[in-house]
C-alpha cells in the first residue's frame, strides 16, 4: 500500500513569489533529496504554481505550490521523521513557508478517473 503526504503550499510574508520558487526548488529540494531521511522517500514531487499566474509580486491569494512524498508504508512515513537530518528540515521549512497556513494530508491508494495521455 503506497502512502502520499500532499502539503499545499504557501510563501513566508516577505518573500516574491519568484523568491520562493528559487528557494524551494534550488535549496530546500536538494536538501530533502540529499537528507538521510529520503532513504524512506520513494518519490518527491514540487509542484510550482506558475508565476504567470500571479497579479504581482505581493499576490498572495491561493497556495504557492504543492509538495507530494511517496512512501511504501505507514512505517516508512513515520521512519522517515526519526532520522537525525529530519529536524534541520523542519528547520528550513520555517525560512520560506507559512508554518501556519501549512495544510497536508496522508493519503493512500490511489483511485485513477480519467487517465489520458499528457504527453
Amino acid at each position: 500500500m503506497m502512502i502520499k503526504l500532499t502539503c499545499m503550499l504557501r510563501r513566508k510574508e516577505g518573500l516574491t513569489p519568484a523568491e520562493f520558487h528559487a528557494y524551494w526548488r534550488d535549496v530546500h529540494g536538494p536538501l530533502i533529496a540529499n537528507s538521510s531521511a529520503a532513504n524512506y522517500v520513494i518519490r518527491y514531487e514540487q509542484n510550482a504554481r506558475p508565476l504567470s499566474d500571479y497579479r504581482d509580486d505581493d499576490d498572495r491569494s491561493g497556495y504557492d505550490g504543492v509538495t507530494v512524498q511517496w512512501f511504501e508504508s505507514m512505517e516508512s512515513y513515520y521512519a522517515h521523521m526519526g532520522e537525525d537530518d529530519f529536524p534541520a528540515m523542519m528547520e528550513d521549512i520555517a525560512k520560506f513557508l507559512d508554518t501556519d497556513s501549512l495544510d497536508m494530508v496522508l493519503t493512500e491508494e490511489t483511485r485513477i478517473v480519467i487517465d489520458g495521455d499528457v504527453g
